[in-house]
Parts: C-alpha cells; structure tokens; sequence
C-alpha cells in the first residue's frame, strides 16, 4: 500500500512540475534536469536576447519576467513594462536634445510619442528582436499582437534598468537598438 501512495504522490507532483514551469526558476529549482528541461527553449532564447542587446544580465530572473506577459503568470511584466516605457521617453528625449537643442518642445514631444506609440516604433523595433517568439503567454493570448509586443519592448527595458541600477544603461542599450545595432533574433 506504501508503495502505490510514493507512486502515486509521485506521478502527481511530476504532472503538476510539468503543467508550471514558471513556478520554478533554473536558479531555484531543487530538480535541475527537469527545470533544465522544462524550460530549456525560453532560456536559450532569453541568451540569444541577451546577446542580441548586446546586455548580460546579473539577475536573468528579470529578463525572464520581462518576457512573461499578464496573461500569462502572476509574475509579469507589467510593471517593469511601466518603468521601461519611461526609460524609452527619456531616452529619446535626450538624443533628440543632443542633435538639436533648440528642438521645439512640440518637435520633442513629437518624437518621445512615436517612440512610445504601441503601434509605432514600439512594436516594430520588438518585432526585429523578435520578441513575439520570446515573450511568455496564455494560449489564447496572441503573442504577434502590438501591445503584447511592445509591452514586452518596454519592460525589456525597465528589467536592464532594475538590474543594471541605472536607467541611463538601459537608456543607452536602448539607443543602439533604436540606431539599428544588432540584427534580428532568430528563434
């Protein structure tokens, strides 16, 4: 009777490791091959991303979060995504202020909207990294769809300010991306 019960207990901890994976980290998990397994294709993207942005993080746990949409986990990346929306409009607001100084404030606000636009330059610089094909969602949750795209995008860039301790890092990592350094990520 022990016997079926260790089996038993057995079989419904491997299903219940194998239907969340995003309840344990590689870091974290006291099962590395499984955890390795389970996760091996969002790790080995979340290290070509990396290598993309030409950025290590410290702590990939926050990348790993900035590639996990709402739908997806209660661990997301909503917050980050506000932070990096931010990091984005100082960023550009800074470049545009270093090409021109005597930009009107309308000219600034111009630029610092394109960049932010979900539809805009937000979603299509997320689509050359290809972080549709990176980014974490439900099943029912369209990963192609710009404001899951760009939302990722963003707290790409709040989780480099998080882990760098700077936002201006994560603004400069920002402003090679923008200025096309890098190519797109293949998955």
């Amino acid at each position: 009777m022990g016997f079926r019960v260790s089996i038993l207990l057995l079989f419904l901890l491997v299903t219940f490791l194998s239907s969340s994976p995003q309840a344990f980290s590689e870091e974290e998990s006291s099962l590395p091959e499984l955890s390795l397994r389970l996760s091996s294709s969002f790790s080995k993207s979340l290290s070509n991303l990396q290598k993309e942005i030409n950025y290590t993080f410290k702590g990939v746990g926050l990348l790993r979060r900035a590639m996990t949409h709402s739908s997806y986990s209660e661990e997301n990346n909503k917050a980050l995504s506000v932070l990096g929306e931010s990091v984005i409009e100082t960023s550009v607001a800074l470049q545009s202020l270093r090409r021109d100084v005597d930009i009107s404030a309308k000219d600034l606000n111009l630029a610092i909207t394109e960049a932010s636009k979900v539809e805009g330059s937000c979603n299509a610089e997320g689509i050359r990294l290809g972080l549709q094909n990176i980014v974490r969602v439900a099943s029912n949750t369209n990963a192609t769809s710009p404001s899951v795209v760009c939302g990722a995008f963003r707290a790409l860039f709040g989780a480099i300010a998080i882990d760098a301790g700077s936002s201006d890092e994560a603004g400069e990592v920002y402003g090679k991306i923008r200025a096309g350094v890098g190519r797109a990520v293949t998955v």
